[in-house]
C-alpha cells in the first residue's frame, strides 16, 4: 500500500494536519495524481543535487502530461495544466527549491502515520501542536488585518486634515489680501469672518489632536502585538526549527510569519509617512499649541524603534547548515566537504529590492580558550539576496559551497585539548548585513544553531548524538558551553525523539511496545518511570554494561542497517526490534515448531538476528539463532531472500529451511511473498543461479564441523565452498527443559 493510501485512512483529526501541508508550493492535486511516482524518487537527495533535482523537475512535469492527456474530465484537466504552468513559473529557474517542499512533505506525512500508530503523542508534539494551534494563528491574522485597516483610515482622516486645512489657509490669506487692498471692508463682515476662521481653527486642532491620539493608540496596539504576539510566534517557530532539526514535526513555514511581520511594519512605515504628511501641514499651517510639533517627536522615535526592532528580528536563518551527503543530518559540518545554509528577511517591502550583501564569519568573536579548534571558512562568504521568484517573493540568499578548514596551529599546539570531546564541542556561524530603507539604517545579524564540526565521517554518529541532545534540551540559540555540564534528559523526552529517528530514517517510528524494549536496555529496571533521568554521559559515551560501545553507537547502527538493507521488512512490521535473548525465548517457547521471530543482534553493531524454536520428540524446547547479518553480508543478498532461501545442514541431513511461520503465527511466504526479490541470470545460454544462505548445525559435543550431504540438485565442492564463505553462519543452538 502506497504512503498517499495510507494517509487517506487516517481520521480526520490527523487529515487536518496533512492538509496543512499543501498549497500552491506543492498542490494535493499533484500528490493525488503521481502518488507512486513521487514516492519512488529520492527528493532528500534532490533537495541538494541541482543535476538531479533538474532531472525529476522534467520528469514530474512529463509524468503531469500523462496524467493530464488520460483525464476524461474536461475541468480536472484545465485544473491540471493550471497548476503545471504555476510550476514552471514557480522552480524552472530553482528545481532544488520543489525538491525541498516534496521531501518536507513526505517527511511530514510519514510522521503523521507514525504518531497515528502510536496510542498518544510525545510530550514535545503535544506541545508544539498547541503552540500552532488554528485558533491563535486566526487571532494573529485578525488583530494584524484589524491594524492595517485602522492605518487605511488613518490615512483618510490625514487627507481630510489636509483639505479642512487648504480651505483655512485659502479664506485666512482672502481675509487677509481683502484688509491690507480695502481697509473700508465693513467690520461686522470681517467680524463674521474672523469667527468661521476661528471655528476652523478650532475644528482643525481637534482634528489634528483626533489623529494623534488614534496613531498613539495603533501605535501602542502594535509595540503590544510584536511583544505579546509577533515575537513569540517567532520564538516558537525557532523552537520549531529545531525540533525539527532532529526529526520532529514542522507544521509551519515561514511565508505566514513574513506575512505578519510585512503587515506589521507596512502599517508602521505608513504611519511614518502620515507623520511626514503632517510635518508638511505645520509648515503651511501653525499656531500655539499646536499639538502635532509637540507630540510627533516623540512619536517618531517610538515608531523608529518599533521598525528597527521588527526588521532586526525578522533576518533570520531558514535553512540550518547541512552537508548535502547527509540531508538529515544538519548542523554536523566536516571539514573539506561542502554544506549548504540559507537565510531570510522576513519584511517584503516595494522599497527593498536592491541588491543586500550578507556575509558570513565562523566563530565571529569567540572567547579566546572556548574551543580547542579553529576554522575558517575556505570559499567565498559573501553572497547577494535577491528576491525568489519560485516562492511569495521573500528576499533571501542560499550558500550552496561554503567549506570550512581548520586552522594550522604554531608548534602544533591546539591550546584548550581535553575539556571536550571532537563532538561536543559547538561553534556557530554567523551572518551580516546593512540595511537601508526610508532614511533609516539597520545593522542586521543572525547566526546558526550550534553546529558540530567533524574531520572523520566516523565521528558523525557522536556528532549527531550531540545535536539531538542540545535541541532537544535547551531553545538557548548560541550556548557554546552546553556540554560543559550538560542536563539530564526524562526517558519520556528521549523516547520521544529516538521514535523520530526511526521515523526519519527508515520511514515508520517505534511504537510503545518498541519503546518500552529500548527502555529497558538502556535503564534496566527503571524503564517503566517515564520521568526517570537519563545522563549524557549514559547516552552517548559509557559502554552498556558486558559490550564494547554505547547505547547510541549501538542504536545508530540499527538505523544505518535499516536504512541501507532492511527497509521493506521494517515497514511492513516484521522486525520485532529490541527484544532480549530472554523474552525471545517467552515467546517462542509455546510456538509451532518453525515459528521465527526477528531482532536486532545486542552483540554486534548493526545486526540482525532470527530465531527459531523447534520441539524434541520428548518435549524439549530448543531455539536456534543464526549469527547475525551485518552490512556486509546483508549486500549480497536482500533479507527477504535470505529468509525464503535460507537452509541448514545438521548431521548429514538434506539441507532444509527451518524457518516456517513469523511471529506469532504467520505463514512465511504469507508474510514476505510480495518482497522476494529474486533475479536470475538473462545471460544466455547460461544457466540461472541462486545464492542459498546455509548455516551447518554443529554438535556442542564435537569440535569439528559434522558432515553434510548435498541437497539436490548437488552443488560442486567448488560452489559450497563459496556459500560456505559468504553465508554459512554458526547456529547458536540453546536448549531447554521447557515441556510441553
Amino acid at each position: 500500500m502506497t504512503q498517499w493510501k495510507q494517509i487517506q485512512q487516517l481520521e480526520i483529526r490527523l487529515l487536518e494536519h496533512v492538509d496543512y501541508l499543501y498549497d500552491d508550493n506543492f498542490p494535493m492535486d499533484i500528490r493525488q495524481g503521481l502518488s507512486s511516482w513521487i514516492e519512488s524518487q529520492d527528493w532528500d537527495i534532490a533537495a541538494n543535487d541541482e543535476s538531479m533535482a533538474a532531472v525529476l523537475f522534467t520528469n514530474l512535469l512529463s509524468q503531469l502530461d500523462r496524467v493530464r492527456s488520460q483525464e476524461q474530465n474536461f475541468l480536472q484537466r484545465h485544473n491540471m495544466k493550471i497548476i503545471q504552468q504555476q510550476l514552471q513559473v514557480k522552480y524552472a529557474t530553482n528545481p532544488a527549491a520543489m525538491a525541498r517542499v516534496i521531501s518536507t512533505c513526505l517527511r511530514e506525512e510519514r510522521r503523521i502515520l507514525s504518531s497515528a500508530c502510536m496510542q498518544e503523542q510525545g510530550p514535545l508534539e503535544k506541545s508544539l501542536q498547541n503552540s500552532v494551534a488554528f485558533e491563535r494563528q486566526k487571532n494573529m491574522d485578525n488583530r494584524v488585518g484589524l491594524i492595517r485597516a485602522s492605518v487605511q483610515l488613518m490615512d483618510q482622516a490625514v487627507k481630510y486634515i489636509e483639505d479642512i486645512q487648504d480651505d483655512f489657509d485659502f479664506r485666512y490669506k482672502t481675509l487677509q489680501s481683502r484688509e491690507s487692498t480695502d481697509p473700508r471692508t465693513n467690520s461686522e463682515t470681517m467680524k463674521q469672518e474672523v469667527t468661521r476662521l476661528q471655528e476652523m481653527l478650532n475644528r482643525l486642532d481637534f482634528k489634528r489632536k483626533e489623529i494623534l491620539s488614534k496613531m498613539d493608540v495603533v501605535i501602542k496596539d502594535i509595540d503590544d502585538l510584536m511583544t505579546s504576539q509577533l515575537n513569540p510566534e517567532l520564538q516558537d517557530w525557532k523552537r520549531r526549527q529545531q525540533i525539527a532539526a532532529i526529526g520532529g514535526p514542522l507544521l509551519t513555514g515561514l511565508d505566514q510569519l513574513q506575512s505578519w511581520f510585512t503587515l506589521t511594519a507596512q502599517s508602521l512605515f505608513q504611519i511614518k509617512r502620515q507623520l511626514d504628511k503632517l510635518v508638511e501641514l505645520v509648515v503651511k499651517v501653525t499656531y500655539e499649541s499646536d499639538p502635532i510639533p509637540l507630540q510627533r517627536p516623540q512619536m517618531e522615535e517610538r515608531i523608529k524603534y518599533l521598525i528597527y526592532h521588527l526588521i532586526k528580528s525578522s533576518f533570520v536563518v531558514e535553512k540550518q547548515p547541512c552537508m548535502p551527503t547527509h540531508p538529515q543530518k544538519p548542523l554536523i559540518i566536516k571539514t573539506g566537504v561542502q554544506f549548504t545554509t540559507k537565510v531570510r528577511l522576513l519584511v517584503k517591502l516595494p522599497e527593498v529590492d536592491y541588491q543586500l550583501k550578507v556575509k558570513t564569519t565562523f566563530d565571529k568573536d569567540l572567547p579566546p580558550g572556548r574551543v580547542s579548534r579553529q576554522f575558517f571558512i575556505l570559499t567565498n562568504n559573501t553572497k547577494v539576496m535577491d528576491i525568489e521568484d519560485y516562492s511569495n517573493g521573500c528576499l533571501s540568499v542560499e550558500f550552496r559551497h561554503l567549506q570550512l578548514k581548520e586552522k594550522k596551529y604554531i608548534n602544533g599546539t591546539k591550546g584548550n585539548e581535553g575539556l571536550l570531546s571532537v563532538t561536543e564541542e559547538l561553534h556557530y556561524l554567523s551572518f551580516e548585513a546593512c540595511f537601508t530603507v526610508q532614511g533609516l539604517t539597520i545593522d542586521l545579524e543572525t547566526c546558526s544553531l550550534p553546529l558540530v564540526v567533524i574531520s572523520n565521517v566516523s565521528q558523525l554518529p557522536g556528532g549527531w548524538a550531540s545535536v539531538m541532545w542540545y535541541n532537544l534540551l535547551t531553545d538557548e540559540p548560541r550556548n557554546l558551553a552546553f556540554f560543559g555540564n550538560p542536563p539530564r534528559a526524562t526517558w519520556s523526552q528521549l523516547s520521544e525523539v529516538l521514535s523520530w529517528q526511526f521515523s526519519t530514517f527508515a520511514g515508520q517510528g517505534l511504537n510503545r511496545e518498541q519503546l518500552t524494549m529500548l527502555g529497558e536496555k538502556l535503564l534496566g529496571q527503571h524503564a517503566s518511570c517515564s520521568d526517570y533521568q537519563v545522563s549524557w554521559s549514559k547516552f552517548s559515551k559509557e559502554n552498556i554494561p558486558g559490550k564494547p560501545f554505547g547505547f547510541w553507537m549501538w542504536l545508530d547502527s540499527i538505523l544505518e542497517l535499516i536504512k541501507k538493507h532492511l527497509l521493506p521488512v521494517w515497514n511492513e512490521n516484521f522486525i520485532m526490534g529490541f527484544v532480549s535473548k530472554e523474552m525471545e525465548r517467552c515467546l517462542l517457547k509455546d510456538r509451532r515448531p518453525g515459528t521465527f521471530l526477528l531482532r536486532f543482534s545486542e552483540s554486534h553493531l548493526g545486526g540482525i538476528t532470527f530465531t527459531w524454536v523447534e520441539h524434541n520428540d520428548n518435549g524439549e524446547v530448543k531455539f536456534n539463532s543464526v549469527e547475525p547479518y551485518t552490512k556486509n553480508r546483508l549486500s549480497a543478498l536482500p533479507f527477504a531472500d535470505i529468509i525464503r532461501d535460507y537452509k541448514v545442514i545438521s548431521d548429514g541431513v538434506v539441507p532444509e529451511n527451518p524457518l516456517k511461520f513469523l511471529y506469532p503465527d504467520i505463514p512465511k511466504d504469507e508474510a514476505f511473498g510480495r518482497l522476494y526479490n529474486s533475479q536470475p541470470s538473462k545471460v544466455h545460454p547460461y544457466i540461472a543461479s541462486t545464492l542459498i544462505p546455509i548455516s551447518e548445525l554443529r554438535s556442542r559435543a564435537s569440535t569439528t564441523p559434522l558432515s553434510c550431504q548435498s541437497p539436490e540438485p548437488p552443488m560442486t565442492p567448488g560452489e559450497f565452498n563459496m556459500l560456505n564463505e559468504q553465508l554459512c553462519f554458526d547456529i547458536d543452538t540453546m536448549s531447554s527443559s521447557y515441556s510441553e
